[in-house]
């Protein structure tokens, strides 16, 4: 018995190494996924299909299930959010191949299409707060999340480029993201085309489409979710006054 339990600590504390090994040491940020919100979800299409859909397929999902869900018109999606003669009715794939990808960035892009359940939501969200200049990567700017990474920051217009503060530029007025303060380990070195709240509300809207993604059958359990509750209750209120009438003679 003892052996057992030694050897499930140690497996514990393998996989919680490797997870935090493979996280890179950043710091992590927390967000509320919220995707009820119709209009955060469209917002984060957009920025997906934009900036995203380049190189990172999402070879699981079809552009008319995302049209129909997310209350997108057949004709908006086919003239604003297909850049290629893709169909509707057609995955959300890249032309770019894997083999292409790893030549050009060192590694094949991963296809999003499950990567909020891989990952989760609060990792994505710190991965796309916490990419930074870095004169000795090879794209010019690393990440804290993910050190190394090959993926260039390709939303760098809307956020800008941040760079890691000096020991003396620490200050105790920011954020960790879970409201309480630390010391942020960025200044802003070129502005974006966003301010830091703007840019915020940009990645929050992308994290909460990529939540979606990786489930879209959650919007319509939720909703059904929310009815069966309501039939459940008044069903209860129904049920206690039956069992009051049938029991009413029994002493």
């Amino acid at each position: 018995m003892k052996n057992l339990i030694k050897l499930i600590c140690l497996t514990t504390l393998l996989v919680s190494t490797s997870a935090w090994a493979a996280g890179g040491s950043g710091p992590i940020f927390h967000m509320n996924v919220d995707t009820g919100n119709q209009k955060s979800l469209q917002r984060g299409a957009k920025t997906f299909v934009n900036y995203c859909l380049s190189c990172h397929s999402a070879a699981f999902s079809r552009y008319n299930r995302v049209a129909a869900d997310l209350g997108i018109s057949e004709a908006n999606m086919r003239e604003n959010m297909i850049f290629t003669d893709a169909k509707l009715g057609d995955t959300m794939t890249v032309a770019m191949t894997a083999e292409q990808g790893k030549a050009w960035f060192g590694a094949t892009p991963p296809d999003l299409s499950v990567k909020a359940r891989a990952r989760g939501a609060d990792w994505l969200y710190s991965f796309l707060k916490t990419f930074y200049l870095d004169d000795s990567a090879a794209g010019g700017v690393n990440n804290k999340m993910l050190p190394g990474t090959s993926m260039p920051h390709v939303l760098w217009e809307l956020q800008g480029f941040q760079a890691l503060k000096t020991a003396d530029e620490h200050d105790d007025h920011s954020d960790d993201g879970h409201g309480g303060a630390t010391h942020s380990p960025f200044k802003l070195a070129v502005a974006g085309l966003q301010t830091e709240e703007e840019y915020d509300r940009t990645i929050k809207d992308l994290v909460n489409f990529l939540v979606y993604l990786a489930e879209p059958a959650q919007l319509q359990r939720k909703s059904v979710g929310v009815g069966v509750l309501f039939f459940l209750f008044a069903f209860g209120i129904f049920a206690y006054y039956l069992k009051k009438e049938y029991w009413k003679d029994v002493h």
